[in-house]
């Protein structure tokens, strides 16, 4: 998958690399402000019981 996407960055390797590294950072960004807000609430790390 990462070689699909290598190369189909447009570019030399300098600059491919860093695209790469705007994707990536695209991607985390997405992770940390979209995906990880949406799915807290299903995830039990709060409502911890003891017995």
């Amino acid at each position: 998958m990462y070689a699909w996407i290598w190369r189909h960055l447009p570019g030399p390797t300098a600059a491919r690399a860093g695209i790469s590294v705007v994707l990536f950072l695209a991607v985390v960004a997405l992770l940390f402000f979209v995906v990880f807000p949406w799915l807290e609430p299903y995830l039990p790390f709060d409502r911890v019981t003891t017995g």
